[in-house]
């Protein structure tokens, strides 16, 4: 099938060759750290590491959306974790986020630091902590946001680990994985496209914590950015998806959440550091490079 051979798994598997593909130098079946490394702490109470890929983006959304409706609180540094080099194997993000992926936040702000990861529980958290913002007080439509939250932590996986390792990362093409993942993507687009036809957001007439979760996954996909995949799963058919996605990007904060612990795209577009509001008029790559 498309150059592949049988394989027949044998009674234990053992780990004796990388797994090939885009990130094998950082696949391992082992937790823990790799090496000692203390994760640097900036001013504010809240200490963000992280990397601008959808799951990191869902929280520097949330804290730019939470300083935009005044909470003082929420200001925070942002440190750039480069996980293709292993940063998230240090010993330092290990003790934040024991399974050594971005995004995680350390609140300083009480008596005891707080460790949260996992970019759902952070979302929530935050939610939590600045008086339920973005995150609806009434039963039903709290119980839709939260829906629509963990709908995504459960789908997202078959998007990223499923489709698009398969399509864009894996060493070999393989028809079933890809054709098996595609249908499934498509099939979750579906989901959202008749959800978005009936509503405004994802659960209901307001934004919230729920939209800020799909929408770097799903509003990415959709826009054809996603894995160079946008004529493969035909994106342009999800139009409601679109108004949707559209819709959000429009948001002040959230084309400045976008742009935190970037570092790739447009020199413009890359804040690889946020430690205040200030830095998106100063420190982005292109104001920090020397002129050619």
């Amino acid at each position: 099938m498309n150059g592949t051979t049988a394989y027949t798994p044998p009674t234990v598997w053992s780990w004796n060759k990388e797994s090939g593909g885009r990130f094998a130098n950082i696949n391992r079946p082992i937790a823990g750290a790799t090496h000692d490394k203390d994760l640097p702490t900036g001013k504010h109470p809240l200490q963000l590491y992280s990397l601008a890929t959808p799951n990191g983006v869902k929280v520097t959304v949330m804290l730019e959306e939470l300083l935009a409706l005044g909470h003082a609180g929420a200001e925070y540094d942002a440190w750039l974790i480069r996980i293709n080099d292993g940063d998230q194997f240090g010993s330092g993000f290990v003790a934040v986020n024991p399974n050594s992926k971005i995004p995680a936040l350390l609140d300083r702000s009480g008596a005891a630091p707080v460790r949260v990861f996992e970019s759902g529980a952070i979302l929530q958290y935050l939610a939590e902590k600045f008086g339920g913002a973005f995150l609806p007080a009434e039963r039903a439509a709290r119980a839709e946001c939260l829906s629509w939250l963990f709908w995504q932590m459960g789908s997202a996986p078959y998007l990223g680990g499923g489709f698009g390792h398969f399509y864009a990362y894996a060493p070999t093409k393989i028809e079933y994985a890809i054709d098996r993942f595609a249908m499934e993507v498509k099939r979750q687009l579906d989901m959202l496209d008749r959800r978005l036809a009936e509503s405004r957001y994802l659960a209901g007439s307001e934004y919230t914590i729920a939209d800020m979760a799909v929408w770097p996954w799903y509003g990415t996909l959709a826009k054809g950015q996603l894995y160079e995949a946008g004529e493969f799963l035909q994106v342009g058919e999800y139009k409601n998806v679109l108004r949707w996605t559209d819709e959000i990007a429009q948001r002040p904060a959230v084309q400045r959440g976008r742009m935190v612990n970037r570092a790739w795209g447009q020199p413009s577009s890359q804040l690889l550091e946020r430690h205040d509001a200030s830095d998106f008029d100063t420190r982005t790559q292109d104001k920090l490079q020397p002129p050619a």
